[in-house]
């Protein structure tokens, strides 16, 4: 990251942040993917630092930051664990989704213990015959009385089981997009339940569950937002959402390259040292030079969406695609350059590449984010 390009106030954020990634994150980043440990009272140090509620309104507890400074802050965080910055990025954007959308009395009910992190939060979109198309989900919500009784599977959920809230898209109207409604579940909610945890390639520092909504009965100030506005707050969450994890791509493939750069400082073969053989140097070159490229268009993005440009979501998408494709390309190089070395666990490379290639899969797979750019592209043309 070029330090000149940051204000003096994104140094600082970038260097306490750095900090705590270096003290509280790498260390254990090992253990954590093999015992598959979530580290809560980890988040909640973190919380203490205002990674809690990033993009929360200071009122409410957070921290008031914009989409520039959180891309700095996940990269940063992700060059620790890129398990643990992905699974912060989801709960800034539920937190950032209750601060935009609930009223008065959900924000002053819910924010404070989200950004202290006393509460973790869930998305809860994809369902198990509805993945990219998240418009066809079956999960409904039918009035009863002054509220509503939800059901429906949620499927591949980061954090459930642990999180405390979960905002949770169901049908009350019609088909398609426009009969999609937002609601805000507890985790003591009666009817509502867990699968068992997903064996996973990566991420394992995180949980992954099934969410089952089983007769889940909700009063009226459960709904966020209005009526049939919840897939319109579920994809302006995304954008950030995909910002988020584009950054985390970056911060890990960055770890990649660094140990690469280390490795290849300390090997010889042939006579000299490994990193002196100049086939070698223009890997590293290409490496830094595509991350950053990456980096630059994920903060064009975070830009726009800070300006809210009227083009952000198809920035973001943009970025989220090529971040995240670059990212798990960077680290992959980065385990072939530590040889055989790299296919070890206890080198932490093959777990960067682990964790690093299921961000080309969520908030929207890349496929799916070559729709919306392509969309963007050809809308005008009819």
């Amino acid at each position: 990251m070029t330090s000149t390009l940051l204000t003096e106030e994104q140094q600082a954020l970038v260097e306490a942040t750095l900090d705590f990634a270096q003290d509280h994150l790498a260390p254990h980043a090992l253990e954590w993917d093999r015992d598959k440990h979530f580290p809560v009272d980890v988040l909640r140090k973190a919380a203490g630092l205002g990674l809690g509620g990033v993009y929360v309104r200071e009122e409410h507890g957070g921290s008031g930051l914009t989409r520039s400074d959180g891309v700095l802050v996940f990269e940063t965080l992700a060059s620790g664990c890129p398990s643990i910055a992905g699974y912060l990025s989801i709960h800034n954007m539920v937190a950032w989704m209750i601060d935009t959308y609930g009223d008065a009395a959900q924000r002053e009910q819910w924010l404070p213990r989200l950004c202290a992190m006393d509460d973790l939060t869930s998305y809860c979109l994809t369902e198990p015959g509805a993945g990219s198309d998240a418009a066809a989900l079956t999960s409904r919500a039918v009035r009863d009385g002054n509220g509503w009784v939800l059901t429906g599977v949620k499927q591949f959920i980061s954090g459930a089981g642990a999180s405390q809230l979960y905002v949770v898209m169901a049908r009350t109207g019609g088909e398609g997009a426009h009969g999609v409604s937002a609601f805000v579940v507890d985790k003591d909610d009666p009817g509502l339940a867990f699968g068992p945890d997903e064996r996973k390639m990566g991420w394992n520092a995180q949980p992954t569950r099934q969410v089952v909504l089983d007769g889940v009965r909700l009063p009226a100030g459960r709904l966020l937002g209005r009526e049939g506005e919840g897939f319109r707050i579920a994809m302006s969450g995304l954008d950030g959402g995909r910002l988020g994890i584009a950054a985390c791509s970056l911060g890990g493939a960055r770890s990649a390259l660094d140990r690469s750069l280390a490795h290849l400082a300390d090997r010889e073969a042939f006579g000299q040292r490994l990193l002196d053989a100049q086939a070698l140097r223009f890997r590293l070159a290409d490496m830094a030079t595509e991350l950053a490229a990456a980096r630059a268009l994920v903060q064009q993005a975070a830009q726009a969406l800070d300006r809210r440009d009227p083009q952000a979501p198809y920035l973001c998408a943009m970025a989220k695609r090529f971040a995240t494709d670059t990212g798990y390309s960077v680290a992959d190089r980065a385990l072939q350059l530590h040889g055989g070395y790299g296919y070890l666990s206890e080198y932490g490379i093959e777990k960067i590449v682990r964790d690093l290639r299921v961000h080309q899969i969520l908030e929207g797979t890349n496929e799916i984010m070559r729709v919306i750019v392509a969309r963007g592209l050809t809308e005008a043309f009819g």
